[in-house]
This record gives C-alpha cells, sequence and structure tokens, in this order.
C-alpha cells in the first residue's frame, strides 16, 4: 500500500537581513543531505504566508507532500571516480516521503507557527564490506521532529520585517533499527532516524517587500542549534537563507523563483558519522502558486541543485518535489 493512500486513511478520522543574524538551521528541513543524514523539509518557502510570515491577522493551514530520493553519491563537490572506498560505507539510497502540516496564528505585531511532519523512510546499504555480508535495509513511517517557532513582526510599521525564536521538538523516532538484510535488528545510524532525538532552538529573520509593479520578493535567514547531545549523536549546526522573487499580475496564478542556501556543520558524538556529513549546497527553485479563492490556493515547486560541496562521502537527491495546498481563515 502506498504511503500517500495509508497517510490519508490516517488523516480521514536580502538587506533587511545582512545585518539580522549570524547563527544558525539544521535542518528539515530537506539542502544537501549527507548519506548518513537528511532534512525534514525542503529549504524554501512555497509561499511566505503559509510559513507564518504574512503581515496580517488571521489563522493559516498549509497542507504539502515533500518527495525526496537521494540517489546520487557526492564527493567535494563531484563525483567520485572510484567507489566504493574503504573505510566508507557504501550507501545504496535514501528515499523520504513525508506529509507536513503547519498550523499558524497572527494577531496584531505577534504570531506562533507550529508545523507538524509524518514521514516515510526507506533507506539501502551495502555496508562496509561490499559483499552481501553487512549489508541491510530499513523503512519506518512515523511523526518526525515538530516545530513550535514564535514570531514579532512589529519592528517596521508595515510588518514587512520580522523576527523569529521557536524550538525543535524531539518527537520524532530515533531508536530504529535496520529491518532487512544482514545487519537486521542493528541499529540505524542515527542521521537517517525520523528524528534527531535533540531539542534545538530555532532563531531567524525575514523581510518582504514589493519591488516594482506586479513584482515582489521575500529574503529569509534561519538558524537551527541543538542545545545537548542526545545519547552520542548531536546534528551539525546549520544556516539556511533563501530569496524569492514572485510575479502577481495575474493573480491567480503566479510564478515564482528562488534560491536557497544551506550551510551544514558536522555531525558529532560516538554515534555519528562526522567524516561523511554536512556541506554547502546552493539550490534553485521555480514554482508557481494558483489561487482558486481569496483564501484557498495550491501550489509545486522543483528544487534543484547548481552547487554543492559535501563532506566525504554522501548521497543526494537530483531534485525535490512539493505539493501542497494553502488555507487562510
Amino acid at each position: 500500500m502506498s504511503f500517500s493512500v495509508r497517510f490519508s486513511s490516517a488523516l480521514r478520522a536580502w538587506p533587511a537581513l545582512a545585518a539580522a543574524l549570524a547563527v544558525l538551521v539544521s535542518a528539515p528541513s530537506v539542502f544537501g543531505c549527507a548519506s548518513c543524514g537528511c532534512m525534514q523539509g525542503p529549504g524554501y518557502t512555497p509561499g511566505w504566508e503559509s510559513q507564518g510570515l504574512a503581515s496580517t491577522d488571521g489563522f493559516r493551514f498549509d497542507f504539502r507532500y515533500d518527495l525526496l530520493n537521494q540517489n546520487q553519491l557526492r564527493s567535494g563537490s563531484g563525483t567520485p571516480a572510484t567507489w566504493p572506498i574503504a573505510p566508507h560505507e557504501q550507501e545504496v539510497y535514501t528515499k523520504t516521503q513525508s506529509l507536513n502540516m503547519t498550523f499558524d496564528y497572527s494577531k496584531g505585531p505577534w504570531g506562533v507557527n507550529f508545523q507538524v511532519p509524518y514521514m516515510e523512510r526507506s533507506h539501502a546499504t551495502n555496508g562496509f564490506n561490499y559483499n552481501g555480508t553487512d549489508d541491510g535495509t530499513s523503512y519506518k513511517t512515523g511523526f518526525g521532529d515538530m516545530r513550535l517557532i514564535g514570531r514579532y513582526m512589529g519592528v517596521l510599521k508595515n510588518r514587512s520585517l520580522g523576527l523569529q525564536l521557536g524550538l525543535k521538538l524531539p518527537t520524532g523516532e530515533f531508536r530504529q533499527t535496520f529491518n532487512g538484510g544482514a545487519i537486521a535488528g542493528d541499529p540505524l545510524d542515527r542521521g537517517l532516524q525520523l528524528g534527531t532525538g535533540t531539542t534545538d532552538i530555532i532563531v531567524g529573520a525575514y523581510h518582504f517587500a514589493n519591488i516594482a509593479k506586479d513584482w515582489n520578493y521575500f529574503s529569509q535567514i534561519v538558524a537551527d542549534l541543538p542545545l545537548a547531545s542526545r545519547e552520542g549523536y548531536i546534528p551539525g549546526n546549520s544556516l539556511t537563507a533563501n530569496l524569492a522573487i514572485r510575479y502577481h499580475r495575474f493573480q491567480r496564478f503566479i510564478p515564482q523563483l528562488q534560491f536557497n542556501g544551506r550551510f551544514i556543520a558536522r555531525d558529532h558524538g560516538i554515534n555519528a558519522s562526522p567524516d561523511d556529513s554536512g556541506g554547502t549546497t546552493i539550490y534553485v527553485s521555480p514554482g508557481f502558486t494558483v489561487n482558486f479563492t481569496k483564501n484557498i490556493s495550491s501550489y509545486v515547486f522543483f528544487q534543484l541543485p547548481i552547487y554543492q560541496y559535501l563532506n566525504g562521502y554522501q548521497l543526494a537527491p537530483f531534485y525535490t518535489l512539493s505539493v501542497g495546498t494553502r488555507f487562510m481563515f
């Protein structure tokens, strides 16, 4: 049974940013994903209104599907000529699908945003021996790490500049084991779990404005800093920066182009793989939004890497796909 069917059954019951931050998002949070690590969501902003970055009062709900298939091997800024290479693990693929629910409320200069991911992740490895004696597969569905983020929009009179502060909560599973292959029953790499097991502080700032007739832009920088290790693992600090431009003359159909950067430090701890984690990735993310009514719209985005520098040997996706619907009340 497909993930979407199973989950639907269950559901039925830059100017202003330059001086804003010098810290950082680990994540999701979707980015250069390590072979032993993965984001929980894409690093772009499908619609800044749905992400709690709007200037008007009210309640908003966003429901988004993300697809991330890490199946190409990368090392540094290219593809290794020889593989496998001891003593690095020969990962085969990591495929993640997620359904993300975002609840948002704004009143006056204050707002709160609550993000709930439900994930399906499958993974395969040939191990360190490369001969089937330590290969393994894993499969897991469940909730990932939830995020609760407050914001203050009173810096400017028109509320176009906002500051964010929140927490990533350790709600995702982080004690999963391999369920297939020669190493079935052994602990799964911590970077491949649905959650990190850590509580992280999230700090961010954003700005949006009209730049010409029928054009506006959005910029954001966010930092995710784990507060402490959990059972021998702490994910690397990371910084995510987004710049988006959209054309809204047509009102119902709104094309948008984004550039996204993700800068991630290496993981640490006795249960981490620091040699094969962390790096820098720059993406271009074309997409569009369709407004069905004043309060209901849907969007589609593709995220394509245009530059990658990944530490060690890591699996990366050719693209990330996101499809979602936004409701405003």
